[in-house]
């Protein structure tokens, strides 16, 4: 593995450090379309060639099969180097089928169930290890604990059973020294205050919350995760690709295709972009880690040129005037931390 050049930042009180691009492995797993596995393996191998060392997976992604392209890569690489970060809160029937619902297109042929429970937390985790082929994980988050997974009606006996069964089982691990970091995993910044206020965690990841376009964890959040020493992992930054493309037809906004006022809003914000020779994915990519709660942007690709652009886009120059401007028309709140 090459030396990074990418920094790095403090995860918590865990002693780990994260460079501030992460690799996440939801593409992995045929999310959108049914990868080539020589490729797959391959954009693992350039992240960890271009520095970057965290890693961030779940059973979820493909059913296991984003873990297992991942362990594949790993298998080439110096353990040491890595921070790996699965999740739990989902349990493999290898022998329950398929089923549906994931999302994903392909993937592994193993049936998923939830379980929050304390031992299902632990088999979650025992069967992310063998997949991954690695007798340590860094990192381990509950995962989808959310409305929006599962709706209003029973997201207050997931949350229940999440406190009382995964969180005891992750933190008497953390405890033990067997995991270094617990955290939370999820799409909405509302939960990710809950479980701060509820337990003691090392790190949440949110996604698509935070972001150029929009930043709803802010207000109360962030702050809390600062008080609570809670450092920060992003993923969903182009808010779905948005951010990505630009304000172009069929630009996808939270998964769906943007409606006309995040369109409008995009388009001027690329604007300014534009005015100061900076492409919209830059300015999206980097701004994120203006904020001193954000430990690392995880970010997925299915090529490996995909995470070399992304290297080189946090890498290049954005002008604080940028900035500035994007403050001054009102498209960035007067108190939301930059990049400086």
């Amino acid at each position: 593995m090459t030396t990074s050049t990418l920094p790095v930042r403090s995860l918590g009180r865990s002693g780990l450090k994260v460079t501030t691009l992460g690799f996440g492995g939801a593409p992995l797993g045929d999310l959108y379309a049914r990868l080539d596995e020589a490729s797959a393996i391959a954009t693992v191998e350039t992240a960890l060639a271009s520095g970057i060392n965290l890693i961030d997976t779940s059973p979820l992604y493909g059913h296991g099969l984003s873990e297992h392209r991942i362990g594949a890569a790993l298998r080439r690489a110096s353990r040491k180097d890595v921070v790996i970060s699965t999740k739990v809160g989902r349990v493999a029937g290898p022998f329950a089928g398929r089923g549906n619902g994931s999302g994903y297109l392909g993937g592994l042929p193993h049936g998923l169930r939830f379980d929050y429970s304390y031992d299902g937390a632990m088999r979650s985790l025992e069967q992310s290890a063998l997949r991954l082929g690695v007798d340590r994980i860094d990192v381990v988050l509950i995962h989808d604990v959310d409305v929006w997974t599962h709706g209003k009606d029973a997201i207050e006996e997931r949350f229940a059973q999440a406190m009382d069964g995964t969180y005891r089982a992750l933190d008497k691990l953390r405890a033990a020294g067997a995991v270094k970091a617990i955290g939370v995993g999820v799409n909405e910044a509302q939960m990710c205050e809950r479980f701060a206020r509820a337990g003691d965690f090392d790190t949440m990841l949110l996604a698509g919350r935070y972001s150029l376009l929009e930043q709803p964890g802010l207000a109360s959040f962030m702050p809390l995760a600062q008080q609570k020493g809670i450092d920060l992992m992003l993923g969903g930054v182009f808010n779905s690709g948005i951010l990505a493309t630009g304000p172009v037809a069929g630009a996808k906004y939270n998964y769906q295709p943007a409606p006309p006022q995040i369109l409008a809003r995009v388009a001027a914000i690329a604007a300014v972009c534009t005015r100061h020779g900076v492409p919209l994915r830059r300015a999206a990519l980097q701004f994120p880690l203006g904020h001193p709660a954000v430990a690392s942007l995880v970010m997925g690709a299915v090529k490996p040129e995909e995470v070399t652009d992304q290297v080189a886009e946090l890498s290049a120059p954005v002008p604080a005037a940028l900035w500035t401007e994007l403050k001054a028309e009102n498209l960035l709140g007067a108190d939301v931390p930059v990049p400086v």
